[in-house]
């Protein structure tokens, strides 16, 4: 379930829209309301500048944060943790590409908070759409440029809040790791080749001294 919708400005963090969903039933899972997820989610804002990931799942316990980065504007949604990832991310480029066709141009101009709250009717509106059980049935064929979202990088809500490192340094961190993984890989690759030449070699010599044995003996 898709639990709060929110949209902001990523130059200065701005929230420019927002829906939520009031549900008791998270109160008395998490045991925190919406408000202070809400509340999280304006913090988290403020973080963002040009170098954070474009893309980002944000753990939260039993709730995740999702947000993607599109053309200076940045589209969060808190759901269960059970609600699939493809969904989430499926279904903020679905916001980012109505949102920006109607507020675009005005993006950069506006200082007041949740200047476009009237977006709210079209966030509820595709919200239904992905909360109804035909959408979910129909995952599968989504049609979104999201077919790598198992490396969409995954982080604490927490750790990121209360440690106040950027999300940027995060980014850099999770590359950093992905380049020292390849050139694991790359390693491996390159030994178990080196190791399998030594093998063949080993065996050639093996049946070479066999052949040029067998022929002096015979002879």
């Amino acid at each position: 379930m898709i639990l709060l919708t929110m949209i902001a400005r990523v130059a200065d963090g701005l929230p420019l829209a927002a829906s939520i969903q009031e549900d008791e039933q998270v109160s008395m899972k998490s045991g925190r309301d919406l408000q202070q997820y809400q509340s999280q989610a304006k913090q988290l804002f403020r973080k963002l500048n040009a170098q954070s990931p474009d893309r980002c799942t944000l753990e939260a316990g039993d709730v995740n944060f999702h947000y993607m980065i599109a053309q200076g504007v940045c589209y969060l949604l808190l759901s269960e943790a059970s609600f699939p990832k493809k969904m989430a991310f499926a279904y903020l480029e679905d916001l980012h590409t109505e949102f920006f066709d109607q507020y675009g141009r005005r993006v950069p101009t506006v200082t007041r908070p949740y200047s476009f709250i009237e977006f709210d009717t079209y966030i509820q509106k595709n919200k239904k759409a992905y909360i109804d059980s035909r959408a979910r049935r129909n995952l599968g064929s989504i049609n979104t440029e999201l077919q790598d979202v198992q490396r969409i990088m995954v982080a604490n809500i927490e750790e990121v809040l209360q440690r106040g490192e950027a999300l940027s340094t995060l980014d850099t961190k999770a590359s950093n790791l992905s380049t020292l993984s390849k050139k694991y890989r790359s390693d491996a690759k390159y030994l178990n080749t080196r190791s399998t030449y030594a093998k063949v070699a080993a065996v050639a010599v093996v049946f070479i001294t066999l052949i040029i044995y067998v022929r002096f003996w015979w002879l």
